[in-house]
């Protein structure tokens, strides 16, 4: 009787910060096409300032990847009215902060400001919008600096390609083949009117999402905004039109090797729907329950009780056009890859088979309704949700009822997911192998 009056009371605790977390927005669009999204909150004195492009590491020429993870870093160098090198300086000599990051469907940059800097914020990234300096002198200072990250990141790190060799065996036709840095080649032959026309076709107001959180005027805000993007002139929009793949119908296994290991992994890769379908937020979960935490079903087996793996994880990762879902594991000693294999089958047999307990499901339930608390706590987070909840989702409110989706999904959801997308013929096996020098 008192477990459960405490689970009440943990459940009627939930629902009052999830009443409290709601997140109030507005958004509109400017002439030119530029979507905006303010979001206020005067309970601290910052204001986030973000643009989201709808540009990643799917969108390039053949022989041209890694453009838009490239753009991340040259979109720093300045403009005409922001001197090279002093992009950082201005924002640190205010009091702020400023980052970007680049998937393979979008890039988003960001700064934030104490809110007596809010304007300083928007004329930033408004000049990053109007007319950046694109020149071969800030190309080939930031070539060096990602094929730097890249070696650093991927290529002399252990197992720092593992991402790229699935995708790149998962993907044949679709542009997530190629690794969201880009090939290494890829960067090193790509001429300056290259980027000059890459910037030009994505980089255009209704191409972009503006999102501006935090203490700010409303009124105000919309006023500076106006006068600091409305006269950007449209550009023109380019059908996103990717090739799909084949659906995989046969196992496959294929080899990687990796000078910086000494022991190998293996990894049993499948291609699974967009993240805007409603079967990737089950199999969102259900990557949860197989792996999340030490008390999780295939950590608990293979890594605590039994001893055969150093390393044991299913994931789910969402992308714009397919997910990918990925078991992977390491050996302990001399444990086999067919012993691992077996073991991992084994669970997804039972997933296909049986409903997993109520216990569980109440404890999966439990874990999201505390991510969706945690997940905008911040200004930061918060912008960062609405403009990718708009971008890649197609639907801003998602940042509010998201986790109605989750609440909506069952035991016979999560079972029956695993019978369409988790069997034998849907898989690539990746052995991930010590190279031998």
């Amino acid at each position: 009787m008192k477990k459960r009056f405490i689970s009440a009371v943990a459940i009627a605790f939930f629902g009052l910060m999830l009443k409290a977390q709601q997140i109030k927005f507005e958004e509109y669009d400017l002439p030119n096409g530029l979507h905006v999204i303010l979001h206020q909150d005067n309970s601290a004195p910052i204001v986030t300032t973000g643009v989201m492009y709808h540009v990643g590491g799917k969108d390039h020429e053949k022989g041209r990847s890694g453009f838009a993870h490239f753009f991340e870093h040259l979109l720093f160098e300045g403009t005409p009215n922001i001197k090279r090198g002093d992009w950082f300086k201005i924002v640190s000599s205010n009091g702020g902060q400023n980052n970007a990051n680049t998937t393979l469907d979008r890039t988003y940059y960001y700064e934030t400001f104490p809110s007596n800097n809010e304007q300083l914020g928007l004329w930033m990234e408004a000049e990053r919008m109007r007319h950046p300096v694109i020149n071969q002198i800030g190309i080939d200072t930031q070539r060096e600096v990602v094929k730097e990250e890249k070696r650093l990141r991927y290529d002399n790190k252990p197992y720092g390609n593992f991402m790229h060799k699935i995708q790149e065996n998962l993907f044949i036709k679709h542009p997530y083949h190629n690794p969201n840095i880009g090939l290494m080649e890829d960067l090193g032959s790509a001429k300056l009117e290259e980027f000059q026309a890459f910037y030009k076709k994505y980089y255009v107001p209704n191409n972009a999402t503006l999102v501006v959180a935090g203490d700010i005027k409303p009124e105000q805000t919309k006023k500076w905004i106006e006068t600091y993007y409305g006269g950007i002139p449209k550009g023109t929009l380019y059908p996103k039109d990717f090739p799909k793949d084949d659906p995989i119908t046969k196992e496959k296994e294929v080899t990687a090797t990796d000078l910086n290991i000494q022991t190998p992994a293996y990894i049993f890769s499948y291609r699974t729907p967009s993240n805007k379908e409603n079967d990737a937020y089950v199999l969102d979960m259900l990557s949860s329950y197989l792996s999340n935490g030490k008390s999780s079903v295939l950590y608990k087996k293979l890594v605590d009780q039994d001893k055969k793996a150093l390393q044991v994880g299913a994931f789910n990762q969402g992308y714009e056009d397919y997910s990918i879902f990925a078991f992977y594991a390491i050996p302990m000693g001399q444990t086999t890859k067919q012993t691992l294999q077996s073991d991992i089958d084994a669970e997804i047999k039972k997933l296909q088979t049986n409903l997993i307990s109520e216990e569980d499901y109440q404890k999966l339930q439990n874990q999201y309704e505390n991510q969706f608390v945690n997940a905008n706590s911040s200004i930061e987070g918060i912008a960062a949700s609405l403009a990718t909840n708009y971008v890649l989702m197609g639907n801003t409110n998602l940042i509010n009822k998201e986790i109605d989706i989750y609440r909506s999904i069952t035991r016979q959801d999560l079972q029956n997911a695993a019978k369409k997308y988790l069997n034998s013929n849907q898989r690539i096996i990746i052995n991930y192998l010590p190279e031998k020098k």
